[in-house]
């Protein structure tokens, strides 16, 4: 038992079941017809053609003295024609980046050395203002290691 001798005896949350009004602006409402016609009417007629297609298959393989084969076959082609499709598509992407990559491979070498030389030039005046800032310390212990040596300390 609990301190509280409040055994069993829980907090009840209470769900919110409000209800949002539906939308009617002028968007919301093309939205809701784009959906139809460019959604879901394209997936029902390529169902549609599915189902179609398999009707005719087995109507022209089982009946009528069909040939098996050539309707394998066929059915093969079909199966591998999306395979196909993407292929050519990867193959027209891929030479694309190649041609892009050959023509910035012409203009990459004066541009790429414009940018060295900035570094490099960058690089030669930090180096000089770090020197700058730490010379006078060095010429300090400079003084001071003279200092030290003429009077024979170590």
């Amino acid at each position: 038992m609990s301190q509280s001798g409040t055994r069993g005896k829980y907090a009840k949350i209470q769900t919110m079941k409000d209800v949002l009004p539906k939308p009617i602006h002028e968007s919301y409402l093309r939205h809701r017809r784009q959906r139809t016609t460019q959604i879901i009417l394209p997936v029902v007629l390529a169902v549609l053609l599915c189902i179609a297609m398999i009707v005719l298959v087995n109507i022209a393989t089982f009946q009528w003295s069909g040939d098996v084969g050539r309707w394998a076959a066929i059915s093969t082609m079909w199966i591998a024609l999306p395979v196909f499709i993407m292929g050519l598509v990867f193959l027209a992407l891929l030479s694309g980046i190649i041609y892009l990559l050959a023509q910035l491979l012409g203009i990459a070498p004066s541009y790429t050395s414009k940018a060295q030389d900035f570094v490099r030039m960058l690089s030669l005046r930090i180096r000089r203002a770090a020197d700058a800032t730490v010379q006078p310390v060095i010429y300090l212990d400079g003084i001071g290691a003279s200092i030290k040596a003429l009077l024979g300390r170590k």
